[in-house]
């Protein structure tokens, strides 16, 4: 089932993300060890008592690709060509296990492609916040997103 067409990226709208996930240690563990992060600052809760935050750290690219991952069933479902690319990534507070995230996503910019007419240009603002309102997360996420069939 899609979601938004090319058509129907309306530039300044926000959509409010129902989805809303609680990161666990798991999902830290499981996302540094298949990427091969050894980074103790996540997966090593004694060096980690050691440190100014007392507690492991969410991996920041697990926060990422879950912030894009939430907004995906609204956004891109059965419409996306591609993704082209995330800029201004930013992490401003962290994120810890037991945290649950929301997301927000606004419609930065968008524009006609110019290598495909079937297709045009979406910036997706995303930011993510935790349970007490706090951003932990956004980026500006380039996407090929397909224009409706006619």
């Amino acid at each position: 089932m899609p979601a938004l067409w090319f058509e129907d990226c309306e530039v300044g709208k926000t959509y409010d993300h129902p989805i809303r996930r609680t990161v666990t240690e798991l999902d830290n563990i499981f996302f540094s060890a298949l990427t091969y992060n050894p980074q103790p600052l996540h997966i090593d809760r004694e060096f980690c008592k050691t440190t100014e935050w007392g507690q492991p750290l969410m991996n920041s690219l697990f926060t990422l690709g879950l912030m894009v991952g939430i907004s995906v069933n609204d956004l891109t479902t059965g419409t996306i060509v591609a993704n082209l690319g995330m800029t201004e990534v930013k992490f401003p507070a962290p994120l810890f296990q037991g945290d649950t995230i929301n997301v927000s996503t606004r419609v930065a910019s968008k524009r006609e492609s110019r290598s495909r007419p079937d297709a045009g240009i979406v910036e997706f603002d995303h930011r993510a916040f935790k349970q007490d309102g706090t951003l932990v997360a956004q980026c500006l996420r380039q996407v090929m997103v397909k224009k409706r069939p006619v």
